[in-house]
């Protein structure tokens, strides 16, 4: 009943096994990829026509991870898996970016690609398996894509690199000092196609380096898919692809001179306006037939990219006229919101981010339920763009996949500079709300988030800033590196290289290749150029912090304490009552957690100095030999008991109140009455011993030895 085809070969310390034939038979190609005990099937279908009139592809990379997998049942209310994850969202966008540009160029039927998480062995990662799964179901359904590929992660302790670490070492690196680096990688055999990582000031050859072990790793998973689809995969579908050249020849007879006049224009609303008008022309000079054509976007996208790409690589001059090194003029800004804890605005040619960091309380952590447990996070970052960014009137709606995937990149630039949270105990929110936008305001917010979490008062290691690279690569092997890119020249470009770090190294990089021919040469020199670009920024942003930022005054303040484990039940009390009460007599947040660190919060330091007082009193053992101040509480023939600590009560015998014999310590005392005492010890039964008269009880200083002998 079953075809069943396996292959299966050892990949560092685990066994990864493809498998098709069983399950999911009706789809063009199925896969369930395994490595250790975490299996992702990838299902791919694609339409046998295209659309008529498609004039894009359409592609879509679905990552669903079901709670099942990993013996768990979904939150909420409803207990169903809902709306995608942000780490669902992100897995899909790194599953779609290296396979995007491998599919033949002209094809533009719908293709889909699921991923489900069937199994979570909460030590593999199932992203990576993700990745291999709808590689090897693509390769083997008959869909015209110029693979396979596979990715990998890597990790980087003590000088070594380390091929698919486990989850555990890759969960919070920032308490993790000895774990460097989180990195993703995918290609094919021959070539790099996607980066994507979180570091810790690497230099450049350690990032180069980490990249070209990642790609030696990935080759044998590569043959591996190839070996399945030797024997499993359906025939090619019969595609041709589109022979315009006769509707470019038009195109280009028609607007080329128009098109390379507007895009000599440096002001970007003034060159999308020329082009504009140049492709008008173009259309008004075709034939009805012509302009009905589904290539027509293709040919005036191959013009536009032959004009730009063109005059890059045989002059060294860009639209805007910069040299391929030069960074775009840049204004930094902090300060400029009176309200808020911390704001920047960084401004960057025609690219703008106005940058807001918002300190809160341990109550403000976000909670994060995902198939490896349940965790939260003290740092949030938040990118929005919205359409008149560039000067469109488009929809507006919930944060989509881009700005998902763009608020994760500055955060993994941004992290790895945060202070420890035992020594700056708030939450941190960053958001990026893109003003302006040509080129890379992603790395806008890099910059603008740093300058931004300074101004607030946070203690950040290093500033960071941010640069994006682009490559023009012709057939005859010429190539240009390109720093700081235009939207133009991303759009044209044959890569998307974003760099992140600081002074001393990356924090952060993301590559997305459109072509398949990167060589490490390449790559070595845009690491070179950005480190460059990245300095310049730097020195670019220091201007605008002219003098420390005071810490908000709008800002909660946060005291924390450390209290013995042993002691977290006495401060919570029955039924968390007397944590209630610390709060409610206090005034202040009051926050503990299962290591007995408590965080104290509120605008006003005398409610933090109350709350930890009252915490104080409870945890805090008397010590032997100081001298208190207490209350009596009761009197009796032989002595006074008085609250002296907290709830704690001693007992002043009638021999220790003064220096001089007392028929009833009510000749001298009352209850309610305050008094100086001091601890003399504890008795054979653990009961406290305080003395009044060895104390001034006017200054609550020692009492004079001649005082004491009368």
């Amino acid at each position: 009943m079953f075809d069943v085809k396996t292959k299966s070969m050892q990949w560092g310390e685990e066994t990864l096994t493809l498998e098709t034939g069983k399950v999911a038979r009706q789809a063009d190609g199925s896969v369930i990829a395994t490595l250790g005990e975490t299996s992702v099937m990838a299902n791919v279908t694609f339409a046998k026509q295209a659309k008529p009139g498609q004039d894009f592809f359409p592609l879509t990379v679905h990552y669903q991870e079901k709670y099942y997998a990993a013996g768990k049942v979904p939150g909420g209310f409803f207990k169903r898996e809902a709306r995608p994850s942000e780490k669902e969202t992100l897995t899909a966008r790194l599953i779609d970016r290296p396979i995007r540009p491998l599919f033949v160029p002209g094809f533009k039927h719908e293709v889909l690609v699921m991923c489900t998480v069937l199994s979570h062995d909460l030590v593999n990662d199932p992203d990576i398996v993700a990745m291999i799964a709808a590689s090897a179901a693509l390769t083997i359904s008959g869909v015209p894509f110029m693979g396979p590929i596979a990715g990998c992660r890597v990790g980087f302790e003590g000088g070594e690199y380390i091929l698919n670490p486990e989850l555990d070492d890759m969960q919070d690196l920032r308490s993790k000092p000895e774990q460097r680096l989180d990195l993703v990688v995918a290609g094919t055999r021959d070539a790099v196609m996607m980066v994507e990582s979180e570091a810790y000031e690497l230099t450049e050859e350690e990032m180069l380096g980490a990249v070209t072990f990642a790609h030696e790793q990935i080759k044998p998973v590569v043959d591996l898919i190839v070996a399945l689809a030797e024997e499993a995969a359906k025939d090619p579908f019969d595609f041709q692809p589109p022979d315009y050249s006769a509707l470019y020849d038009a195109v280009k007879s028609l607007g080329e001179t128009q098109m390379r006049d507007a895009f000599a224009i440096t002001d970007k609303q003034a060159r999308t306006s020329a082009v504009a008008a140049a492709r008008d022309a173009i259309l008004a000079g075709l034939s009805d037939e012509q302009r009905e054509d589904a290539n027509l976007g293709s040919a005036l996208k191959k013009l536009e990219a032959s004009i730009l790409r063109g005059d890059v690589v045989r002059t060294g001059k860009r639209i805007d006229g910069r040299a391929l090194d030069q960074v775009r003029p840049i204004v930094s800004e902090v300060g400029i919101l009176p309200r808020t804890h911390g704001s920047a605005l960084f401004t960057r040619g025609e690219t703008q981010g106005l940058v807001i960091t918002t300190l809160g309380t341990g109550d403000d952590e976000q909670f994060i339920d995902a198939l490896h447990g349940t965790s939260k996070s003290n740092f949030l970052l938040h990118y929005n763009f919205p359409p008149y960014s560039v000067g469109e009137a488009g929809r507006v709606g919930p944060p989509g996949r881009r700005e998902i995937g763009h608020g994760k990149l500055a955060w993994r630039a941004l992290q790895a500079v945060l202070p420890a949270a035992t020594d700056f105990p708030y939450t941190i929110r960053i958001v990026s709300e893109i003003t302006e936008s040509n080129g890379s305001s992603s790395m806008a917010s890099v910059c603008g988030g740093s300058l931004s979490m300074m101004d607030a008062g946070v203690p950040l290691k290093a500033a960071v800033a941010g640069v994006a690279m682009g490559l023009i690569l012709e057939d005859d092997g010429q190539y240009a590196v390109l720093t700081d890119i235009l939207g133009d020249e991303d759009h044209l470009g044959d890569m998307d290289f974003k760099v992140a770090g600081t002074e001393k190294g990356i924090t952060s990089l993301q590559m997305d290749i459109k072509v398949a021919g990167i060589t490490p040469q390449i790559m070595e020199k845009a690491l070179e150029q950005a480190k460059a670009g990245r300095l310049h920024i730097l020195g670019e942003m220091n201007k605008a912090l002219t003098a420390p930022s005071g810490f908000s005054e709008y800002a909660p303040k946060i005291e924390t304490m450390q209290i013995p484990v042993d002691k977290i039940r006495e401060v919570i009390g029955s039924g968390g009552k007397v944590i209630r009460e610390i709060v409610e007599t206090s005034g202040a947040k009051v926050d503990i957690n299962d290591d007995g660190i408590i965080k104290i919060a509120s605008s006003d330091a005398e409610a933090i100095k109350r709350a930890y007082d009252m915490i104080y009193s409870i945890v805090a053992e008397p010590e032997e030999g100081k001298i208190y101040k207490g209350k009596v509480v009761k009197l009796v023939d032989f002595g006074a008991f008085v609250n002296f600590f907290g709830k704690r009560d001693g007992l002043v015998h009638v021999s220790q109140i003064e220096n001089r014999r007392l028929n009833h310590p009510s000749d001298v005392l009352k209850e309610g009455q305050e008094v100086w005492v001091k601890l003399l010890g504890f008795d054979d039964r653990g009961k406290v011993r305080l003395s009044m008269k060895v104390v001034d009880q006017s200054t609550g200083e020692p009492a004079k030895e001649d005082e004491q002998a009368e």
